[in-house]
């Protein structure tokens, strides 16, 4: 089975534009994280960056709902990361917390160390500075395994069952830092080190196909004409290994949430 096939066929929502798309994004995920937290604790959802997933994240920040959701009960990790100095302007990190995540600290109950941010060079995890993308995700997997199901088959990595991850599209198809004809495309366990990455910066820590798998909804945010190629050619079915976002795939639900730009050219 390849990794196109992986998981439950996607299911395609359009929206008329980028603001809009982003404001019923931001209100899905609210609703998700409530539906998880009627049946299970904690809940856990894994964000994305680019300018959609930010903007979702903000317009999370100024809806009414948000008061809803039991935010102790939450927590947040990140699908890729680029390989900056903690608080550096373009980590995703950074822009989450400022669009969402540091006012969920300060003043919605949401504890600090739900926050799980990718180890940036410099910091000190268990003793060692890391130094290395691939010593950062080695750290990564090791926080996620914390949080993994008591039971673990073989050759399944150690993550959380993610009960919603958001991921963005380039206009490459690529999804968190998994690029078109990179070796971590086929990567085993949980994260990977990326080198050379045909977008800036070029090192960059990422969740492999293995964790993205594990969650049971994925979700594809995507807007702009830019997008509209690569995102036809997904849900087309592939190959991975040109559209990577082919591979996006939810245990239970994919969906596809684009503005009217990025679906144009979809079937």
């Amino acid at each position: 089975m390849t990794a196109a096939e992986t998981g439950a066929a996607p299911l395609v929502v359009v929206h008329p534009d980028p603001a809009v798309l982003s404001e019923a994004a931001a209100a899905r995920l609210l609703t998700r994280l409530l539906d998880a937290q009627s049946v299970r604790t904690p809940v856990h959802a894994v964000l994305t960056g680019g300018t959609v997933g930010i903007k979702t994240l903000a317009a999370v920040a100024a809806s009414p709902l948000r008061a809803a959701v039991d935010w102790s009960g939450v927590h947040l990790w990140w699908g890729d990361e680029r390989f900056l100095p903690d608080g550096d302007p373009d980590r995703n990190e950074t822009q989450a917390r400022a669009a969402l995540v540091d006012a969920l600290v300060a003043d919605a109950g949401l504890p600090a160390d739900h926050v799980h941010g990718m180890p940036a060079p410099g910091a000190v995890v268990d003793g060692t500075t890391v130094q290395t993308p691939e010593q950062a995700a080695a750290a990564y997997a090791a926080d996620l395994a914390r949080f993994a199901p008591a039971s673990v088959e073989e050759g399944v990595p150690a993550v959380p069952e993610f009960d919603v991850l958001l991921l963005g599209m380039g206009p490459d198809g690529h999804v968190a830092s998994l690029f078109p004809g990179h070796a971590g495309l086929a990567a085993r366990g949980a994260t990977i080190g990326v080198h050379g990455s045909p977008k800036p910066p070029p090192e960059r820590v990422s969740l492999t196909f293995d964790a993205l798998h594990r969650a049971r909804e994925v979700w594809v945010v995507a807007a702009g004409a830019e997008k509209a190629a690569q995102a036809a050619a997904a849900l087309a079915g592939g190959p991975v290994t040109e559209v990577p976002a082919a591979g996006a795939r939810g245990t239970e639900r994919t969906l596809w949430l684009l503005d009217a730009a990025a679906a144009a050219l979809a079937a």
